[in-house]
């Protein structure tokens, strides 16, 4: 993902607990799998990287999330480095500290306890930031790999994420972070499809507002857009999600408009769509 902006209530006792709207941005040449429920991980549902092996947004039946963005250092890149995108599918799939894949040993397997893990070998991977939740614990936690803050959960508002650390104010992050606040301040529980259009938004920012990130100004604009388009890079997805909660039950509604009807031909703009929904129908911790 490269752009994500979210609003997190954790406290909340019937309604949304957690909003987001979220851009992929992605080589078109990388081949990946549009969201949906792997068959090697049946609890999983997201997309699928097929260069990686890993994902970039993603949730689990049993109420776990994690989303991540690069981070943007071009000059600190290295082609040796892991994949990131297994940092996502492993905290899905419930894989924790010890290797085993059964969440239920693990019960200090929180995102807080997970990300401080990953920050033990943060530096072995390219830039990133990682967004990792439990709804059933109402924890959402984040962790930057480049920087000196340590991994830490998230207080309840108005959050973006782009290619820097959380809350960086380039303009396409404010923007649409205060875009989202504004739409639901009318409407808390507003259509997954208002949320997709919000983020496809092609104005790029002005020069004076351009972050200097190490590429030529050129690129710098065209990566300014809330929804890039270049001959060879672009917006591959956006993606909606809502979590609320209905007493001890927690729904979870999620929607995908892409470029890729999972054939890996690519159309642009996007305009494939797919939704699910399903409940967590745990007792809350």
């Amino acid at each position: 993902m490269c752009l994500i902006v979210f609003d997190w209530r954790p406290d909340a006792v019937d309604g949304p607990l957690f909003t987001l709207a979220a851009n992929r941005d992605e080589f078109f040449r990388r081949t990946a799998e549009p969201i949906s429920w792997w068959q090697d991980a049946p609890g999983v549902l997201a997309g699928r990287d097929l260069q990686g092996g890993g994902t970039w947004l993603g949730m689990s039946r049993d109420g776990r999330f994690a989303a991540l963005t690069n981070y943007r250092a071009p000059h600190e890149m290295r082609a040796d480095a892991p994949t990131r995108g297994t940092l996502v599918s492993d905290w899905l799939s419930g894989a924790a500290r010890d290797g085993t894949s059964d969440a239920a040993k693990n019960p200090h397997d929180t995102p807080l306890a997970y990300l401080q893990h990953v920050a033990q070998t943060g530096d072995i991977y390219n830039g990133f930031n990682l967004l990792v939740g439990d709804w059933t614990r109402r924890e959402l936690a984040w962790y930057c790999n480049r920087g000196d803050l340590a991994p830490a959960l998230l207080a309840p508002g108005t959050h973006g994420i782009s290619n820097a650390v959380l809350d960086t104010a380039w303009p396409k992050l404010v923007k649409k972070r205060a875009e989202l606040g504004t739409l639901l301040a009318r409407d808390a529980m507003p259509p997954l499809e208002r949320l997709i259009d919000l983020m496809r938004d092609p104005r790029l920012a002005r020069d004076d507002e351009l972050p200097s990130t190490g590429i030529p100004l050129e690129r710098e604009r065209a990566l300014s857009a809330a929804f890039i388009e270049t001959p060879e890079y672009g917006t591959r997805g956006t993606t909606a999600l809502r979590v609320a909660a209905h007493g001890e039950v927690i729904s979870v509604a999620v929607a995908e408009r892409s470029d890729d009807n999972g054939s890996h031909r690519i159309v642009r703009p996007g305009d494939f769509e797919r939704s699910f929904a399903f409940s967590i129908e745990r007792e809350m911790a």
